[in-house]
């Protein structure tokens, strides 16, 4: 969701990662269990990390239950959301949100309610306006004075007519997205097509951490990129912990939605933290915007390094940045202390979630 190419330096050695204090440290990292995932992709100029992670998400979901391997178009995903934003951000008048970023819920929306195609469905991401990745740079110069102009306008009554400029401007950088397709020798609508992928959209959940609302019950995240009011389940920090291992051991991945705009963030392929994450200091961080919401990643393993410190296998969306080509290793107490929420298979919890329907 940030300029991502300032976050690429020059790649180091495969087992040399610069320290958060801008210490040198060579670290040697046993991996401990790492579930299968799909190929690492690159969002590059697109704040559509949400995307990216959460579409690799699927894939794996996909991967873990039918043992089939699919690429899944996430540009699909962003016409869809950006139109369910606009229509969301015209009926509050302009006082929401409206931005590219997103969360794990709007792909799982989108899912639901308008289907999904392959990537070999709609033009590769980029590829409309001359580039070879995606690059909303000046998609959203001129989708959002477009869409502001709509919400705030002075009108007493508003015609349906901007939605269709809206979707003009998404076909046009982003693809339109199609009706009908041929896919492996069958033709497919998006809803069948997503039907047919052998999962049940109903069966994922969000859960979160803080101390602003009652552990166990549900609320909507106040962060940025939550525009949709979609609900995540609230549980004690070593509940949240717990959970994420318990998934990982089970052979579930976890989808992880939080802060990387810490020191302890680094773009090489580390985090770590420096302090001893608590329930207080995650809240006193969260309440001061010291750490906020504003990466999506893909949690897919555990690791040990030589001095037994603990992490997990991440897999980010900006290519193969990094010294480990596009994976992070992510200390246990950098989660902790950073998490927004995690998405995940509800059946990968140890523990019985009520309230959880959104």
């Amino acid at each position: 969701m940030k300029n991502l190419l300032a976050f690429i330096l020059m790649a180091l050695s495969p087992l040399a990662v610069q320290a958060a204090d801008g210490e040198q440290d060579s670290l040697t990292f046993t991996i401990i269990k790492e579930n299968p995932i799909t190929s690492v992709k690159n969002q590059n100029r697109s704040g559509t990390c949400w995307d990216f992670a959460t579409v690799g998400f699927f894939e794996g979901e996909i991967l873990r239950k039918t043992g089939r391997t699919y690429d899944l178009c996430e540009m699909f995903v962003a016409n869809k959301n950006y139109v369910d934003e606009a229509i969301y951000h015209v009926r509050m008048h302009g006082d929401s949100r409206f931005s590219e970023g997103g969360s794990a819920d709007d792909v799982l929306s989108v899912l639901k309610t308008h289907g999904i195609c392959p990537e070999e469905a709609m033009p590769a991401p980029g590829t409309l306006t001359g580039d070879s990745l995606a690059n909303f740079t000046e998609f959203f110069s001129v989708l959002t004075p477009y869409i502001e102009a709509v919400a705030k306008s002075k009108a007493k009554k508003l015609s349906r007519q901007w939605l269709e400029g809206y979707q003009a401007i998404l076909d046009a950088y982003l693809g339109k997205c199609p009706e009908l397709f041929v896919y492996e020798g069958k033709e497919y609508t998006p809803k069948s097509f997503a039907e047919s992928l052998g999962l049940d959209f109903d069966d994922y959940v969000s859960i979160t951490s803080f101390t602003h609302h009652p552990f166990y019950t549900s609320f909507y995240i106040e962060a940025p990129y939550k525009w949709r009011p979609s609900l995540s389940y609230n549980v004690p920090l070593d509940s949240l912990m717990i959970i994420i291992d318990t998934a990982l051991d089970k052979g579930y991945n976890v989808c992880w939605g939080g802060d990387v705009s810490g020191n302890g963030f680094n773009r090489q392929g580390l985090a770590q933290e420096d302090v001893t994450p608590t329930q207080e200091l995650r809240q006193q961080r969260f309440d001061a915007w010291d750490a906020t919401y504003d990466h999506v990643m893909l949690i897919y393993g555990k690791a040990k390094d030589q001095k037994g410190n603990e992490y997990y296998l991440v897999k980010n969306s900006w290519g193969e940045a990094g010294a480990h080509k596009g994976i992070w290793y992510m200390r246990k107490n950098y989660i902790a202390l950073n998490t927004t929420y995690i998405f995940l298979n509800r059946h990968a919890l140890n523990i019985q979630l009520p309230c959880l329907d959104n």
